[in-house]
């Protein structure tokens, strides 16, 4: 029996003080890397500047691509305030 395929809601927050939610439909993890793979990207292109964060382009877990999305949203932020981040992700089964 095939092993089930695992979905993720992944939601992304905007804004400080009127923050916006937004929620994406049920992905698996390859859909998700390959839906923010821009974002990932350029967060990798800032991440030698000082006091940035090493952006992973290709993660292995929905924790690492959380991760690795919020340190690419620091790394592109101007002057080290960023007001968007990846939030926890609920399971569809």
């Amino acid at each position: 029996m095939a092993k089930p395929v695992k979905k993720y809601i992944i939601t992304h927050t905007r804004g400080m003080l009127a923050s916006r939610s937004y929620a994406s439909d049920p992905i698996t993890l390859a859909e998700a890397v390959e839906r923010y793979r821009y974002t990932l990207s350029a967060g990798k292109s800032y991440q030698h500047e000082r006091g940035n964060k090493k952006v992973n382009t290709a993660p292995t877990t929905i924790k690492g691509l959380i991760t690795a999305l919020n340190n690419a949203a620091y790394n592109c932020s101007a002057g080290d305030h960023y007001y968007t981040y990846q939030e926890a992700v609920e399971e569809v089964a």
